[in-house]
């Protein structure tokens, strides 16, 4: 989507929905430069893994994530291919930066790679 194309307001009104969670937009931030599994976001939120899962779920039932599976892993990522990420991703630009959290997991050696 450039500057002269639009998104049907009612679309746009679901996806500020689903975004208006702060542990979804959060996590869409988070997945902009990284991918992460369920676990990941368990650490990264201090909440349950049936809560992390029914965020992802939420977000992956509108294909505004993909999932892949590595090993025993099941990685989260952005669907860049989505017919809204440029809506999206326009507002995660004015969204300040996750990484810390990343590299947090990174330091307590709990950041899954799977390579």
């Amino acid at each position: 989507m450039n500057k002269t194309e639009t998104i049907d307001i009612h679309r746009a009104s679901q996806l500020l929905k689903l975004l208006g969670d702060p542990t979804r937009l959060t996590m869409m931030k988070l997945l902009k430069s990284h991918e992460c599994c369920v676990c990941e976001f368990v650490e990264i939120f201090k909440m349950s893994q049936p809560a992390i899962s029914q965020h992802l779920r939420k977000l992956r039932d509108i294909k505004l994530v993909k999932e892949e599976r590595k090993g025993q892993w099941i990685f989260f990522s952005i669907n860049e291919s989505h017919e809204d990420y440029p809506f999206v991703k326009s507002i995660l630009e004015y969204l300040p930066e996750q990484s810390d959290s990343i590299t947090e997991l990174k330091t307590k050696g709990l950041r899954v790679c799977c390579e």
